[in-house]
């Protein structure tokens, strides 16, 4: 996502500036005010998209990560770990080497 901040209008440059607002939101989402509070958000279809997939793939990461963060906890609660680096290196050793 972008690190610049969202453009913000206010609600008359719908109006006043529409060329303004249209060529802003082809690349970013466009907070518009009303009263000097956010009211809408206005963004190209492919803006639109765009940040879907984006938090669709977020979620999913987020998914992931919290899955492996369980499988991590059953394992410790399971008693499925090595302590120390000379423990996790025999265990590397007899599950890939076979040694």
């Amino acid at each position: 996502m972008d690190a610049v901040m969202d453009p913000i209008y206010p609600v008359s440059a719908l109006q006043k500036r529409q060329g303004d607002v249209k060529r802003a939101a082809q690349d970013h989402i466009v907070r518009i005010t009303e009263n000097g509070t956010g009211a809408y958000v206005f963004c190209s279809e492919t803006m639109f998209e765009q940040r879907m997939a984006e938090v669709a793939e977020q979620a999913a990461y987020e998914e992931r990560l919290a899955m492996g963060i369980e499988r991590g906890r059953a394992d410790y609660a399971a008693e499925r770990v090595v302590r120390g680096v000379d423990a996790a290196r025999a265990e590397l050793k007899r599950r890939y080497f076979h040694g």
